[in-house]
């Protein structure tokens, strides 16, 4: 019997090591714009890496808020019958990757990779069902990196110390006090347990009144203990790569401003300036990130992660804070003046140690198109009062602008943040919209601003403040099981200013 004619015979799938390399900038951003493969990101909102679909053609964001009402043509929102409460930030990811309009875009588009900010076993074995690959480091090295104490080991190792401290068990104010005197830090702590968001799992203990305070949390866990310095908080993400770790803008933490958030020391946004603290600091931060990202690397860890650094304000010493092996909350502003002022965003290089895809480039030159840049903030909006109520009325994302007397107005529906092109403009995501619960510490939306958000002596600015008064002066609800009035489509879009 004759062979039935299959046609030409296709050439063999080259082997890793036989594949092309792409040579400089060009071809990756050749390699980005015709790759065909899905890559889906998945959260509860597009920001983490919003704007990447610009420069990643099959790039999609699976999200569960409709920050922009449907008017973004990369973002996927299934249909929720009501708002739902998550217990975390993966369940919104598993609860996402289990609906069936997100399964059945899936199946029709196609499998691909997959990123989050946050996964967990659930969410892994959903994504393994789909066919979808996680372009992310393993969840278990991520999971112990992301420990406190591991991060202080490894950056001992990487020669990138932590402010001075030790590690231990205390059942007790006295037994606190007797590891920190052993150690030499002196009487006031600051105690950390190696997981969890600083804001929350961080404590300053100087006296025994405040160990009462936070016994509860303290006892029976390993802890942190370091010596309470003055400091400079600050952020900054690199990723590490195959070829050496790339290092993205140094930023500044803002912390704890009542205007923004109800947690005292908790995040709620960073500013980002080539000029914040010096050009020495900015030089010995980004080689502190870069040893660490090599010794990452060398642990198995690939891709982005965010180094976060204290300034001794005492004598200027710079210090490992912790790390975030993840895309991070300083990700949008550093894929926003990467591929800005220079031309390539960080995040590509993550994708390429991911899509099994070699290159070469001139690192150098890449670092120093991206150290010439103007001022930029992002400003995260907490509930910073007691209601519990379901939102009639919210403020749409996009353009929005500020007079000189502080008042705000809605100007466009906007999806991409980079037309704001003034200091008296921002571009707004929303977060939590009509329908949804807000409580006190829910991230209602976030502010990108082309300005500076804090003073050199850390101090919110005025207009900071006015922008969070006036965005925030546009939410309304009603309490929890009142009757819900769904708005006119014409509020939602902030026509009523």
């Amino acid at each position: 019997m004759t062979a039935p004619d299959l046609g030409p015979v296709p050439d063999p799938v080259p082997e890793p090591d036989e594949r092309p390399v792409l040579h400089g900038l060009s071809e990756i951003y050749r390699f980005f714009r015709e790759n065909t493969t899905p890559i889906y990101f998945v959260s509860p909102t597009a920001y983490n890496i919003l704007g990447l679909d610009d420069w990643v053609s099959a790039l999609r964001y699976v999200c569960y808020f409709d920050s922009f009402d449907g008017a973004h043509d990369h973002v996927f929102v299934p249909t929720h019958a009501g708002p739902r409460e998550f217990e975390t930030f993966e369940s919104v990811n598993t609860y996402l990757l289990g609906h069936k309009d997100v399964i059945d875009s899936i199946q029709t588009r196609g499998p691909g990779y997959v990123l989050f900010v946050m996964f967990d076993e659930e969410t892994e074995r959903l994504a393994d069902q789909l066919g979808l690959t996680i372009a992310l480091p393993p969840r278990e090295l991520r999971e112990r990196i992301d420990s406190k104490i591991e991060t202080t080991r490894l950056g001992n190792e990487a020669g990138v110390p932590s402010a001075p401290n030790v590690t231990a068990r205390c059942d007790s104010y006295a037994a606190l006090m007797a590891v920190a005197h052993d150690a030499g830090l002196g009487h006031d702590l600051v105690v950390q347990l190696p997981y969890g968001d600083s804001g929350r799992t961080t404590f300053f203990i100087h006296g025994e009144e405040a160990w009462d305070r936070h016994a509860d949390s303290i006892v029976g866990e390993d802890l942190k203990i370091m010596k309470h310095i003055r400091h400079l908080p600050g952020t900054v993400e690199a990723v590490a790569t195959r070829h050496g770790t790339l290092v993205g803008p140094v930023q500044v933490d803002l912390t704890g401003f009542e205007e923004l958030t109800p947690y005292k020391g908790g995040w709620c946004g960073n500013d980002c300036a080539p000029i914040s603290f010096g050009a020495h600091n900015q030089s010995r931060i980004r080689e502190m990130a870069r040893k660490l990202g090599d010794r990452l690397y060398e642990e198995g860890y690939k891709g982005v992660f965010c180094m976060d650094y204290l300034i001794d304000l005492d004598d200027d010493m710079v210090y490992l804070g912790e790390i975030n092996p993840r895309i991070s909350g300083a990700s949008p502003l550093t894929n926003l003046i990467t591929s800005r002022y220079g031309g390539v965003p960080l995040f590509l290089f993550h994708l390429l140690e991911f899509m099994d895809v070699d290159w070469t480039c001139d690192l150098v030159a890449v670092q120093d198109r991206w150290r010439d840049f103007d001022r930029w903030s992002q400003l995260v909006l907490k509930q910073t009062t007691d209601e519990v109520e379901v939102i009639t009325q919210a403020p749409a994302s996009g353009l929005w602008r500020m007079d000189d007397e502080g008042n705000i107005r809605f100007v466009r529906m906007e999806t991409d943040w980079h037309n704001v092109t003034g200091t008296d403009e921002a571009f707004y995501l929303r977060v939590y919209g009509v329908n949804e619960y807000r409580y006190p510490g829910a991230d209602l939306g976030v502010v990108l601003v082309r300005d500076r958000m804090q003073t050199a002596d850390r101090e919110l600015v005025p207009k900071a403040a006015a922008w969070a008064k006036g965005l925030m002066s546009q939410f309304a609800g009603v309490p929890v099981g009142a009757e819900v009035v769904a708005q006119p489509e014409d509020l939602l879009y902030g026509k009523w200013l």
